[in-house]
């Protein structure tokens, strides 16, 4: 059996590290916001090109606590609008919900799976307020396109990088070998030059998650908000902890969102990788590209820079349950990102009347197949000749 993600193998590389960062967290004694949060959010937001990092609890709250900080500096109000492709998963609309702000969903270019520029464009009202553009599957939206109608429409600009750890805009440009905060070193490096862009430092500010099945994950949940804002991040640093920036003095009416100390020195030990499992992924999918060759496979769209990080690779076909069924005779894991699009959900079900065709054809016909940096070669051979025999 060829898993779909096989997450012991893939945290097994780093098991010595992990092991010896637990002992030095346990003894420790310092459990939440500690040194390993605060060498994180300084490696990450270099990592990522960014002024600031702010880790949270999970990727959820990293979005919900953009949104609520620009509502406390007054840039946004209750019921203002939000664009959001309507094909995202559920979280990046709950996460203007939960706000109190009102969705906008707009369909995806069905090339890319990712916002379409002109359905922005089309959707913005004297209500909208902001836009948020998702990096599907870990593939960067057109953040030029967007930035320039963000621009000239004034509108806040926030990127959902939940699946997108890494993505580069720019293919030709070297990123710099960064030298991270380890344990023994609290140093703050400076930021990389202003022309490194990574997914998180193309808008007003990002969210991410570090769910164990991303491309950077924890070993449990946790997620982070990188911005340039140095008003938003100070404001994000206080609703994260009650509204708090001094033990039991409280400023501003905020939640318990946290990175865990621990999970942290995880992600510390694990983003030295990152780079080098996006390459591997990146590996994978070109010889998907090359060598799976079946009419009645549709590859995703890929431009062959590194503006893709492949969280997943997912294809599409007509008769989705006939695949599967077949992937699984074969012992070819799968998975389906999503099976119902948001709209169609209980959950929202103001916006079940809503209809949004192309949004629905790719629900009904996206299939992920195996994906990640510890697949090895006569693995990836296996799901490809499966593939092309059905």
């Amino acid at each position: 059996m060829i898993k779909f993600l096989d997450l012991h193998k893939i945290n097994a590389r780093f098991e010595p590290k992990l092991q010896e960062a637990f002992q030095g967290f346990l003894e420790s004694g310092h459990y939440i916001l500690g040194k390993q949060v605060e060498a994180f959010e300084s490696n990450f937001a270099m990592y990522c090109g960014s002024k600031h990092c702010i880790g949270t609890a999970n990727g959820l709250d990293a979005l919900v606590l953009i949104f609520k900080a620009y509502i406390q500096l007054g840039k946004l109000q209750l019921n203002d609008e939000v664009i959001v492709p309507a094909n995202t998963y559920i979280a990046t609309i709950l996460s203007i919900v939960h706000a109190g702000l009102k969705p906008v969903l707009v369909e995806p270019d069905e090339q890319t799976f990712n916002i379409s520029p002109d359905a922005i464009e089309n959707s913005i009202s004297d209500k909208t307020k902001a836009i948020l553009a998702v990096h599907l599957y870990g593939q960067l939206a057109d953040m030029f396109a967007i930035n320039k109608i963000a621009e000239h429409h004034n509108l806040l600009l926030i990127e959902d990088a939940a699946q997108a750890h890494g993505t580069v805009e720019n293919s030709n440009f070297k990123v710099p070998n960064l030298k991270f905060i380890t344990e023994e070193s609290t140093t703050h490096y400076p930021l990389p030059t202003s022309h490194l862009k990574r997914a998180g430092n193309f808008g007003h500010a990002a969210a991410f998650s570090f769910y164990p099945s991303k491309n950077l994950g924890c070993l449990g949940d946790g997620g982070a908000v990188t911005t340039n804002d140095d008003e938003l991040a100070n404001c994000i640093r206080l609703m994260r902890n009650y509204g708090s920036s001094k033990k039991y003095v409280n400023e501003l009416v905020g939640i318990n969102s946290r990175l865990d100390e621990i999970q942290a020195a995880f992600l510390n030990i694990k983003l030295k990788s990152l780079d080098a499992d996006n390459d591997k992924r990146r590996e994978i999918a070109a010889r998907y590209f090359a060598e799976i060759n079946n009419k009645k496979i549709m590859l995703p769209f890929y431009d062959g820079t590194k503006n893709h990080v492949f969280h997943t690779f997912v294809v599409r076909v007509d008769d989705r349950n006939d695949f599967t069924a077949y992937l699984d005779k074969n012992s070819i894991g799968w998975l389906i990102h999503y099976p119902i699009p948001p709209h169609l959900q209980m959950a929202l079900s103001n916006y079940n009347q809503l209809s949004f065709p192309i949004t629905e054809r790719i629900h009904q016909s996206v299939v992920s197949i195996p994906m990640s940096p510890v697949m090895t070669q006569n693995e990836v051979t296996t799901v490809i000749n499966v593939i092309n025999r059905y």
